[in-house]
C-alpha cells in the first residue's frame, strides 16, 4: 500500500491508501478531492493540477514536455506543480504529498 497525503485548500489533511501501479488523479477523486480530470488522463486539460511538496517533488520521473505545456494553462502553477493524471504511484512514492490548488479552471462549467 502506498501512502498519499492530501492538503485541501484549507490546510486540511488526509492520508489515503492507494495501491502500487494507481493513478494519483483517479485516487484523489476516490478520495473526493476537488479534481476534476476532464480530460479522463490524455492530457488534454490542467483541471487535475496538483502542487507537489518541494520535498517530494525530486521523486517524481520529469514531466514530458506535453504536461509542462498544459501546467502552463493551470490556474496557480508552481515549480513543483504537476498533473496528477501523470503520476504513476510507485513504492518509491510512498507517503507523497500534494496540496490542491486554491483555484482551478471548471471545464464542465460548474
Amino acid at each position: 500500500m502506498i501512502r498519499v497525503r492530501f492538503i485541501g485548500t484549507d490546510g486540511t489533511e488526509r492520508m489515503v491508501g492507494a495501491e502500487e501501479g494507481a493513478i494519483l488523479l483517479d485516487v484523489a477523486q476516490a478520495d473526493g478531492q476537488p479534481l476534476e480530470g476532464t480530460c479522463e488522463g490524455q492530457m488534454a486539460c490542467s483541471t487535475c493540477h496538483v502542487i507537489v511538496a518541494a520535498e517530494d517533488f525530486a521523486r517524481l520521473p520529469p514531466a514530458a514536455e506535453e504536461e509542462e505545456d498544459m501546467l502552463d494553462l493551470a490556474i496557480g502553477a508552481t515549480r513543483t506543480s504537476r498533473l496528477a493524471c501523470q503520476i504513476v504511484l510507485t513504492p518509491a512514492l510512498d507517503g507523497l504529498t500534494v496540496r490542491m490548488p486554491s483555484g482551478h479552471r471548471d471545464m464542465q462549467g460548474r
